[in-house]
């Protein structure tokens, strides 16, 4: 049964309709929740002995502190969607300050720490990248991802039995995926 226009025209215009009434409702809801929700995961109370806090205020945020004009993240998921761009377009400077940015204000996860990790250590700042990512281990130890980037980093390094030992503790939380597959392969290639 073919319908004519009478019918198809009404259709498209109630639908649009439709569709606009349901935006309009819905997105206040989601503005007043996003003012609610942290990027931020659950931290657990217990944190490695290997890398402990050694202040109140981490060498980290010392360095964030030190560089002028920072503002306030206003929209930390947008945010690390810009970071991770530059990161994968290679404009690692831009994706570190924005890294630094989501860490300095609180809206950054262990995530983040391994994120800003690698990007440091692309920028040839490789002794900030074994502290950044020390950092977020301290933070959330079974984050899988962060122990084999910080054993790519070591291996880069030169840094074997450190590379060893992060990629064997990556390869323990599980190889079914493709981080503890990457971290089998890294062992296998070290001296």
């Amino acid at each position: 049964m073919i319908r004519s226009a009478k019918f198809w025209v009404p259709m498209v215009i109630f639908q649009v309709a439709f569709g606009l009434a349901v935006f309009a409702i819905t997105r206040q809801y989601y503005i007043d929740d996003t003012d609610k929700i942290s990027a931020r995961p659950a931290v657990t109370s217990q944190t490695p002995a290997a890398w402990p806090v050694q202040s109140a205020e981490s060498e980290l945020e010392q360095l964030i502190s030190s560089f002028p004009n920072q503002q306030a993240i206003e929209d930390p998921v947008a945010t690390l969607g810009r970071a991770d761009e530059f990161f994968t377009n290679g404009q690692y400077d831009r994706a570190a300050d924005l890294y630094e940015q989501l860490l300095a204000s609180g809206s950054g996860d262990v995530n983040t720490y391994n994120n800003l990790g690698i990007t440091l250590h692309y920028l040839g700042r490789s002794t900030d990248a074994l502290r950044v990512l020390n950092e977020g281990i301290a933070l959330d130890s079974s984050y899988q991802r962060i122990w084999l980037t910080l054993g790519y980093v070591n291996s880069q390094l030169g840094h074997t039995e450190q590379a060893r030992m992060a990629l064997t503790t990556a390869a323990q939380m599980g190889v079914d995926n493709d981080v503890g597959q990457s971290a089998m392969k890294m062992l296998d290639a070290l001296p």
